[in-house]
């Protein structure tokens, strides 16, 4: 009985010192989990090539827009995106466009401004690549803009008082907006 009494509190001595430990790796599970269960509308990517960032933003009601984002480049250049479905084909037709008109613009406006269109796909950590999601859907960790960087560096927002740091066609995820 005396070796049970010497037991009890060297096991309360252990149990006491895992409490902070337990409680460390729930924080740690915790974070995971919310950031694993970041949805893409607010979702953040970079591009380890150029620094640049793709940060997504609520759409809103819009019947045919199902995505927002903003691609920032070096020296404060922000390239508005939206993306949206295409109805024969179902794709994720991206679109960035830079220094657009405000209001009413006409197609031939709209062409003017807009740098780069395409599908933009999505990767996993096991490299199957998939189509970009529409909101509400957990945010894939790789997005893939085909061609991004070579049309970039051919747009009139490249050089002078433009972007200098061409990004590259691949963007991982960095985070989750709050």
């Amino acid at each position: 009985m005396a070796a049970c009494g010497k037991e009890r509190p060297m096991m309360a001595r252990l149990l006491g010192a895992t409490k902070p430990v337990v409680l460390m790796i729930g924080i740690v599970m915790a974070t995971a989990a919310a950031q694993a269960a970041c949805p893409i509308e607010l979702a953040v990517y970079g591009d380890s090539q150029s620094g640049s960032e793709i940060d997504f933003t609520p759409t809103g009601t819009s019947a045919v827009v199902t995505n927002t984002f903003r691609l920032i480049l070096d020296n404060n250049v922000v390239l508005n995106g939206i993306v949206m479905w295409t109805a024969d084909v179902a794709r994720p037709n991206g679109a960035l466009m830079y220094k657009c008109p405000e209001g009413d613009v006409t197609g031939e406006e709209l062409a003017a401004c807009t740098l780069w269109n395409g599908v933009i796909y999505t990767s996993d950590d096991k490299g199957t690549v998939g189509l970009l999601p529409a909101e509400a859907v957990e945010a894939p960790k790789t997005l893939i803009l085909p061609d991004l960087g070579p049309v970039l560096r051919q747009s009139r927002a490249y050089g002078g008082g433009g972007f200098s740091k061409v990004p590259s066609d691949v963007f991982a995820m960095k985070g989750c907006q709050e």
